[in-house]
């Protein structure tokens, strides 16, 4: 009876032995497991946010280039845009200038064909007298009834030496007046010489009214009386 005993209670033991090696290595699988999805989860998760914040920063410097790009195409197209505008606009000044020149120089033309020159004139000194139906009115600032003002400081002594300058064609800058008086109604006649005296002028001109002073006649002189 007490052989069976001892033996009963060693069993016991054992048992208890052996449940307590299992539950031990049971609690540190657990531990281990814990810590190994400690660790995926800590570590895995700050993977997991670099990684789009890394995709983040090439996406917002692809978008910044992207963007860059953009903005230098519409500047090389505005300053396109500004140069074609330019180029259309010189052209265009080109065109009108060439226009003004060719029409200047068919009135020129046309005021050739119909000058009539001839020998002599109204006395010895004149050299040769032109006479022009294509001379024009130089135009004027005078309104209602005219009278010719002979004053150097009037507007109509301007507007008479505007036609003299106009049939002779020299500036009145470069012009010397040896005389500018009355020639009859509404007419009046002018002596220039350049101021070198290289060329000498007599030259007859007609009021018209609301239009000015018009050259009618002009006296190639060979000397001034």
């Amino acid at each position: 009876m007490k052989g069976n005993s001892r033996e009963s209670r060693f069993g016991k033991r054992e048992k208890r032995k052996k449940t307590n090696i299992i539950l031990n290595s049971l609690i540190a699988f657990v531990i281990v497991l814990i810590i190994v999805v400690s660790a995926k989860i800590f570590f895995g998760g700050n993977n997991d946010q670099a990684v789009p914040a890394d995709e983040q920063t090439a996406s917002e410097s692809k978008q910044k280039e992207s963007n860059q790009e953009d903005q230098d195409n519409d500047i090389e197209q505005d300053k396109s845009k500004d140069k074609e505008k330019a180029d259309k606009e010189s052209d265009k000044e080109d065109k009108e200038d060439k226009e003004a020149e060719e029409n200047e120089a068919e009135d020129e033309s046309e005021e050739d064909k119909e000058q009539v020159v001839t020998e002599g004139g109204s006395g010895p000194d004149v050299e040769k007298t032109i006479e022009n139906p294509a001379w024009k009115p130089v135009g004027t600032s005078q309104s209602g009834e005219h009278t010719a003002v002979y004053d150097q400081n009037h507007v109509d002594w301007q507007e008479m030496l505007s036609a003299i300058s106009y049939a002779t064609g020299i500036e009145q800058g470069n012009m010397t007046v040896w005389f500018l008086g009355n020639n009859g109604p509404n007419s009046s006649v002018g002596t220039i010489s350049t101021k070198d005296q290289s060329e000498k002028y007599r030259v007859y001109i007609d009021w018209v009214d609301g239009e000015g002073w018009k050259p009618s006649k002009v006296e190639v002189l060979n000397e001034i009386n």
